[in-house]
């Protein structure tokens, strides 16, 4: 064998020093996903981009993206969370993708998409990597890393645990929506970007392998997706509003929502209301849905956590 120049074993190197992070196989991803029938269409990994959702977005923007693309980077330098949060992670530590979705039903109700896919990402999640997930309104999962309590709340009560393993944007992008989905797998607890956050190796999962779990994730999105189009998107008749609350940590806490206008409204959140809302019931009695907004939790409360509600605001 022919020996190769310094600076190439050096980029060699580089690229496989760490073997605990292997590279994501593409072929192999889309022979399992992309077939004759099914929602997902086109399977591209990159090597690394500024923001999946920003590249995927431009490329509908320009009719040459179809329903079912999928766009997956090994690594983030500019992935955008709620609020032009930043996200990032090392190379291939972690699951960065988006993907493409044009539902035939009335945009109304596209609302539900966030939240259905964080019920098909915790979903997957859970039954692949066998660790307990939990939802935060409106696209956090969350995890519990054992032996930890987390960091503490606001209002300075003890923390609970639960840590934020993966985030979802939803943004309108052509003739549909592009939906980002990030998720921290193998990340070590020095390499966690803030103190709230965790990874699915912290939290004790059976694998860290991120090929099966990519594919578990888009299985399990496809069959939520097919389920609430099927239904209308009726949030009822599809169970997605009475699966989102069941698996929501929101519910049944004392929170603080800050929203647009800097304002603020500090209640229990009592329910998800038939238009993905967050309800809120406040110390004098009034319950205010929150659309939008950054929610905190601040305690949990000793009351029953509802499974959903389609009470109308007062």
């Amino acid at each position: 064998m022919t020996p190769q120049p310094p600076e190439n074993r050096d980029k060699d190197a580089g690229r496989w020093s760490d073997l605990g992070r292997p590279p994501l196989n593409a072929t192999a991803l889309r022979r399992a996903l992309v077939r004759p029938g099914a929602l997902w269409t086109a399977l591209d990994v990159v090597p690394a981009t500024g923001s999946t959702n920003t590249d995927l977005a431009a490329r509908a923007a320009e009719g040459k993206a179809e329903e079912g693309a999928v766009l997956v980077a090994e690594e983030q330098s500019a992935g955008r969370g709620r609020l032009n949060r930043s996200w990032s992670a090392p190379p291939r530590s972690g699951l960065f993708f988006s993907v493409y979705l044009t539902p035939r039903i009335p945009v109304q109700r596209w609302g539900w998409l966030p939240l259905l896919t964080g019920v098909a990402t915790a979903t997957a999640l859970s039954r692949t990597a066998g660790i307990d997930t939990a939802l935060k309104w409106p696209n956090d999962i969350l995890v519990s890393c054992p032996g930890d309590t987390g960091a503490a709340g606001p209002d300075g009560t003890p923390g609970t645990g639960e840590r934020k393993v993966g985030g979802i944007l939803a943004e309108r992008a052509g003739s549909g929506v592009v939906i980002g989905i990030g998720l921290n797998v193998s990340l070590t607890a020095d390499e966690l970007p803030v103190p709230t956050a965790g990874s699915l190796a912290l939290a004790g999962a059976r694998t860290t392998d991120r090929d099966p779990l990519l594919r578990a994730v888009l299985r399990s999105l496809e069959e939520w997706y097919a389920t609430w189009q099927s239904a209308v998107g009726d949030p009822g008749a599809s169970r997605l509003q009475e699966t989102y609350a069941a698996g929501c940590a929101t519910l049944g806490r004392s929170v603080r929502a800050e929203l647009p206008g800097d304002t603020a409204l500090t209640g229990e959140a009592v329910a998800i209301d038939g238009d993905g809302r967050l309800v809120l019931a406040t110390a004098n009695g009034v319950r205010h849905p929150v659309g939008a907004g950054d929610i905190i939790h601040l305690r949990a409360t000793a009351s029953r956590r509802p499974e959903g509600d389609d009470s109308p605001a007062p």
